[in-house]
């Protein structure tokens, strides 16, 4: 038998109250949201403050700039977020019932959606605001990973995304996951904790290099270079972390365990590649190009 660790008892909701025959509650993941969103705002405010962190001696922006562009990302990640999910993973049942792409309390959101969201909006406000666009970028990219950590966090109290089985010692038994593939000869089904690790890869450790080259190597004098790690750090780390996590329902079967919409032949240990990594492949892409331009304009 096999060492794991249980699924802490977390209700996914923090707080609730009845209002009659309806429910008003908060959830963790709400909270995340809007946390991260908090977080962002405050430190990409101490980098617009810091003078010596720009090639001008000033920020191309304001304060007020920043908090105006919190509504916009919040609509940008919501309707980028639900329409990358509808598009990219409802395998065309939008075709059929066109309603689904509204019905955000049904579940269904993509991260690469929701960058996507960000990227439109990015580019309407500093053309409505007349804001240098890479500039602005990197000041995004330096509070992104705060919002994507706590992100994963809330991922994983709500028990969803949760990863391939595993023998670690650190697989966690979480409820209400599937069975495990007949191969599998353990009678727990543990599975890789796959939000903590996109947690710490994609939020504790890109929010360190990033702040770490704004505010001791002075990246932000060279417009884009922050967006362009933010780019490739994102893309690369969620490539990675895919290797690991369980594939979306939609696209799983007997003889494509994991998921893979990409694959090398049709038998169940066949190599593939995930719709998260092919979705990731352009970002790293984007950033290479991002920090190409910032290092040789």
């Amino acid at each position: 038998m096999i060492a794991a660790i249980p699924f802490p008892n977390i209700n996914p909701i923090l707080w609730s109250i009845d209002v009659g025959s309806f429910t008003l509650a908060i959830r963790w993941y709400a909270l995340a949201y809007i946390s991260g969103f908090l977080l962002a705002w405050w430190w990409a405010n101490r980098a617009i403050c810091n003078k010596q962190l720009w090639a001008d001696g000033t920020a191309p922006m304001t304060q007020k700039n920043i908090e105006d562009f919190l509504t916009w990302a919040i609509i940008g990640v919501i309707l980028g977020g639900r329409l990358g999910w509808v598009f990219f993973y409802s395998q065309g049942a939008w075709l059929e019932e066109p309603t689904m792409i509204y019905k955000v309390w049904e579940g269904g959101m993509s991260f690469h959606g929701g960058i996507l969201g960000i990227m439109v909006v990015t580019i309407l406000f500093t053309q409505k605001y007349t804001i240098p666009i890479l500039p602005f970028s990197d000041i995004l990219a330096l509070g992104a990973p705060i919002g994507l950590g706590l992100g994963r966090l809330a991922n994983f109290i709500n028990a969803e995304l949760w990863g391939r089985p595993t023998t670690k010692a650190w697989g966690v038994v979480f409820p209400n996951t599937p069975d495990c593939p007949l191969t599998w000869l353990e009678l727990t089904c543990a599975r890789h904790p796959s939000q903590i690790y996109e947690a710490i890869l994609e939020g504790v450790v890109l929010f360190v290099v990033i702040s770490y080259l704004a505010f001791r190597r002075g990246w932000l004098k060279n417009s884009g270079a922050l967006a362009g790690i933010f780019f490739i750090g994102y893309g690369a780390a969620r490539f990675i972390v895919e290797f690991f996590r369980q594939g979306d329902a939609q696209f799983t079967s007997l003889t494509n365990p994991w998921g893979h919409v990409l694959r090398l032949g049709e038998s169940a240990e066949s190599i593939g590649f995930t719709m998260g990594q092919l979705l990731s492949l352009p970002m790293i892409a984007l950033g290479l190009t991002f920090l190409f331009y910032a290092r040789h304009k």
